[in-house]
């Protein structure tokens, strides 16, 4: 059975736009905080497959969206190459002893051996595939190379970026070390994914905004390419979704390239300059500004004016980032009944 969600991303026929939100198995859904509860923290959620494969799907069954996206966080991949993550209450994800040296790069677990200890991961990919609908497609993901570099160095989220910017323009070599690292962990627990059963492969560059245009290209992008190339020549049949959040300049540019197949498009870029520079290329995704989803009136609005500048060129509906906690649900319901409505062939 084909999945309109994989037909969409290849630019095949499908009766309606897709539409999936990011972060949409998450703290706006009442049944997700249970679960959550039940397992403790958010990082035994992660760390349990039949809990994982629970809430991965409870949004196809509330919302109604046309993909689920595995459970899971980015930053499994650091922890299981050895730093020690903890979640605080408030404060977020916490690495205790970041990435100061090249020794402490050295210490690292490299590879497919990093990638070998995320089992739990492929344990919960391999449960939804028992449990998904047929038409519904899988989306596995990994954060981009720069967007976990940055936790590594920082230790912790960061508004500044200056521990791991100062290590790109005073030892660049160090910090493309640790990118080069990553990126190989990366390949690794992609391919382990696609292996146990996902459909789809995104990578995020959530903090992508923090370079400067000129420096983009040489820190993140060339690795996030790197990574797509390898899967490409591997599972040509898997579509790459590459979500760089904040690089409008970089786009405008013209400096988009790579072997993928959908760029996922956040709110600050204007869709249709995303459409003029990339649609010729690439399947577009997004871009509605996650908040409007507070106003039935304000997605409706945002909804059709994507469709009207999308129509007739490959797309996907999302939010130009993750959904909110305190959205409420029928918004949410909304959104998607809106995004189906606008877009029926």
């Amino acid at each position: 059975m084909s999945k309109i969600f994989v037909d969409a991303c290849f630019r095949k026929p499908t009766p309606y736009t897709p539409v999936w939100m990011m972060r949409q198995a998450g703290r706006y859904l009442p049944e997700y905080m249970k679960v959550r509860a039940q397992a403790g923290n958010f990082l035994n959620l992660c760390h349990n497959p039949a809990l994982a494969a629970e809430v991965t799907i409870q949004p196809l069954d509330i919302v109604g969206v046309d993909a689920a996206i595995l459970f899971s966080d980015i930053l499994v991949i650091p922890n299981e190459m050895g730093m020690h993550l903890d979640f605080i209450k408030g404060e977020g994800p916490i690495f205790k002893d970041p990435i100061v040296n090249e020794a402490d790069i050295d210490a690292l677990i490299g590879g497919e051996i990093a990638a070998n200890k995320l089992t739990y991961v492929y344990e919960t990919i391999k449960l939804l595939k028992q449990q998904l609908p047929e038409d519904k497609a899988l989306i596995g993901f990994t954060g981009a190379p720069w967007t976990l570099a940055t936790y590594m160095i920082e230790g912790q989220g960061t508004k500044t970026y200056n521990l791991c910017k100062k290590m790109m323009y005073s030892e660049p070599e160090l910090l493309h070390k640790i990118l080069r690292k990553v990126t190989e962990v990366v390949k690794f627990y992609m391919e382990k994914q696609i292996e146990s059963g996902i459909d789809v492969v995104q990578i995020f560059d959530s903090w992508a905004a923090a370079i400067e245009p000129s420096k983009y290209d040489e820190f993140s992008w060339k690795y996030m390419v790197e990574i797509a190339d390898y899967l490409k020549e591997k599972y040509p049949h898997i579509p790459i979704i590459m979500f760089p959040k904040g690089v409008a300049a970089f786009i405008e540019r013209g400096l988009v390239y790579g072997n993928f197949d959908v760029f996922g498009v956040d709110w600050g870029t204007p869709m249709a300059m995303a459409k003029e520079k990339l649609g010729s290329k690439y399947v577009l995704q997004g871009n509605m500004e996650p908040c409007r989803l507070y106003s039935k009136e304000a997605t409706t609005q945002c909804v059709e004016g994507i469709q009207k500048i999308m129509q007739g060129a490959g797309h996907i509906f999302n939010l130009g980032h993750g959904i909110l906690p305190d959205v409420p649900v029928e918004n949410a319901i909304h959104f998607v009944k809106e995004c189906q409505r606008v877009s029926k062939k």
